[in-house]
């Protein structure tokens, strides 16, 4: 198993191949999907698997000790209406300053009326 580390020895922390972790250790996803966080604890362990869509070609996921898992900060208003802000500011044009209705895409900046507008004219 090229992967298989338990003791730290290669990697410099316990290493375990794809779906092959121990019980009690789980991602950053996987703790939020139980509503956890990790907490400011360090890495307890990782995974690494190897990837064709990668451009390295091995993928890595750091593990976390779910018994040091702290539960996820309740969203207070204030948080609820900095986010609204900020997906508001997400949906502006700056070009013509109306709400597109979606988020703006990156390649363009500006909506997609404003950008087909010259197209159009033409």
């Amino acid at each position: 198993m090229r992967f298989y580390d338990p003791q730290g020895s290669r990697y410099g922390i316990p290493t375990y191949p794809f779906r092959l972790a121990p019980d009690g250790l789980a991602t950053r996803r996987q703790l939020r999907a139980r509503g956890l966080r990790p907490g400011g604890q360090e890495v307890a362990a990782q995974i690494l698997w190897c990837s064709r869509r990668y451009r390295a070609g091995v993928r890595v996921a750091y593990l976390y000790r779910l018994d040091l898992a702290l539960p996820v900060r309740p969203m207070t208003s204030a948080r609820w209406a900095a986010l609204a802000r900020a997906n508001a500011a997400r949906r502006t044009c700056p070009a013509c300053g109306c709400d597109a209705g979606y988020i703006l895409p990156s390649s363009l900046g500006i909506c997609v009326a404003c950008a087909d507008a010259p197209a159009q004219a033409a």
